[in-house]
C-alpha cells in the first residue's frame, strides 16, 4: 500500500503585500497538484490587483510591482472564490493540502474571502474537510532539537530539495510539497502508519505546543511578542480588516 507521502498531494502558496494577516492582501497565489513523486505537477496561478498600495519592501521579496499588478492582475473578488473552489475540489478528492506556515496563508485567504466575498474559508469545506500538511510544523516536531532556522529555504537545503525561483507562489508551493515528501521518507517509522487526517489533528497540538515554547522564550528574553497557537487557521478577530 502506498504511503501518503508517496501518493497524490496538492500544495498552496501566496505572495502578499506584507505579513499582517488581518490587513495585508494577496497579490499572487498558486495551487500545485501532483499525483505521485516525479510526475509532472499541474499548476494553477492567479495574479491579483489588490486595490491597495504594494509596499516597496514587499516588491523586493516577490518582485511584483504595483504597476505590474495594476496592468496584469485581476480584481480580488473572483480570484478568491476561484482559489477557495480549487482548494475545496482538492479536499473533495481527498488530496492532502501542503501549506508552509499554514496559519499565515490560510488565514490571509480567509480574510480576503470575508473582505471581498462575505464568505469564509470554512464555508468551502463543510462537506469535505480540509486536511493540511505543514512542513514547518512537521519538521519542528520530528526534529525538534536541530538548531537553525526553518524557513522554506532552510528546509529545502536540509532535505535536499531544489528551490528554483523562490518567492514565486508556484515554485514555493512545489518546494513545500517536496519537503513534505522528504520529511515523510526520513521519518517513515513515525509517520507511515498515520493517515493525513490523523496528522492534521496531531499538527494542531504540535503547533500549539511549539507556540507555547516560543512564547515562553519571548517572555524569558523580555520581548513583548505574542504567538498565536491556532492552526491551521486563526479565528477571526472582531476588528479584522
Amino acid at each position: 500500500m502506498t504511503c501518503w507521502y508517496e501518493g497524490p498531494l496538492a500544495a498552496f502558496d501566496t505572495e502578499t503585500t506584507g505579513v499582517d494577516v488581518e490587513a495585508d492582501r494577496i497579490v499572487s497565489a498558486a495551487v500545485v497538484v501532483q499525483d505521485a513523486p516525479g510526475t509532472r505537477p499541474r499548476v494553477s496561478r492567479w495574479l491579483v490587483n489588490p486595490g491597495v498600495p504594494v509596499p516597496a519592501e514587499a516588491t523586493a521579496v516577490h518582485g511584483l510591482t504595483q504597476e505590474h499588478l495594476q496592468r496584469n492582475g485581476r480584481w480580488p473578488s473572483p480570484v478568491m472564490e476561484e482559489i477557495a473552489r480549487e482548494l475545496a475540489e482538492q479536499a473533495a478528492m481527498a488530496r492532502p493540502l501542503v501549506v508552509m506556515n499554514a496559519p499565515f496563508d490560510l488565514t490571509l485567504l480567509d480574510r480576503e474571502l470575508r473582505r471581498h466575498r462575505a464568505s469564509s474559508l470554512d464555508h468551502w469545506f463543510a462537506s469535505a474537510p480540509l486536511c493540511v500538511l505543514d512542513p514547518r510544523v512537521l519538521d519542528k516536531h520530528l526534529d525538534r532539537y536541530r538548531k537553525g532556522r526553518r524557513t522554506l529555504t532552510d528546509l529545502c537545503a536540509h532535505y535536499g530539495v531544489a528551490l528554483e525561483g523562490a518567492h514565486d507562489a508556484g515554485a514555493d508551493a512545489l518546494a513545500a510539497m517536496e519537503v513534505v515528501r522528504a520529511v515523510g521518507r526520513r521519518f517513515a517509522g513515525r509517520l507511515e502508519r498515520l493517515t493525513p487526517a490523523e496528522l492534521h489533528t496531531l499538527q494542531r497540538g504540535w503547533h500549539a505546543a511549539q507556540a507555547r515554547g516560543l512564547q515562553a522564550w519571548f517572555a524569558r528574553s523580555g520581548l513583548e511578542e505574542s504567538v498565536n497557537p491556532a492552526w491551521p487557521l486563526r479565528p477571526e478577530l472582531p476588528a479584522a480588516a
